[in-house]
């Protein structure tokens, strides 16, 4: 997954992090991927599945009465509440924050979605609540536009050359806010 250059992060992780500092901590953290063994493999595969099973989808408005709400689902959440669960339950249990990234993508159907990147040294899997099996980044049928750098989760890196805010042409592309 080729990243560009510095982008705008979404309006909602923004307020998502106002809210819950201690899942966006500031500066910078340690580059460090995942050898990607069977048995981590396997913990990716596993927790994905729990979240998919766990979580019932509901969309923002259905839950908060607005377009986006990023957070930490407990029952019912939609794209970005199941890859911030995923990324928290990874965490907890001793995976660096630099190896898992929330990413944005437009869907099979040009509709934004957000997925977890996990970087390993075996390549970058997606967790996704459409799927339960593990695939790498470019198995999937979406379009990547941006995700969290590795190197600080405050910052977003745009996947995409021709992100207007960081070539200065035309209007911005409509990303969850």
């Amino acid at each position: 997954m080729r990243v560009y250059n510095v982008t705008q992060p979404p309006v909602a992780f923004v307020k998502f992090c106002q809210r819950m500092p201690l899942q966006c901590p500031a500066g910078l953290s340690q580059d460090q991927s995942i050898s990607g063994t069977p048995e981590q493999m396997a913990e990716l595969e596993r927790v994905n599945r729990k979240v998919n099973r766990d979580i019932k989808p509901a969309t923002d408005m259905q839950l908060y009465g607005i377009p986006d709400y990023w957070t930490i689902p407990t029952s019912e959440g939609d794209c970005e509440d199941y890859a911030l669960l995923k990324r928290q339950t990874l965490m907890r249990a001793g995976w660096p924050a630099s190896a898992l990234l929330i990413t944005i993508v437009y869907d099979e159907s040009r509709e934004a979605h957000t997925v977890l990147t996990a970087r390993t040294l075996r390549g970058e899997y997606i967790l996704d609540n459409k799927i339960n099996k593990l695939r790498l980044w470019h198995q999937t049928p979406y379009k990547f536009l941006m995700r969290q750098s590795h190197l600080n989760s405050r910052t977003w890196m745009s996947l995409e050359p021709s992100d207007p805010v960081t070539s200065g042409r035309g209007a911005r592309p409509r990303y969850p806010q």
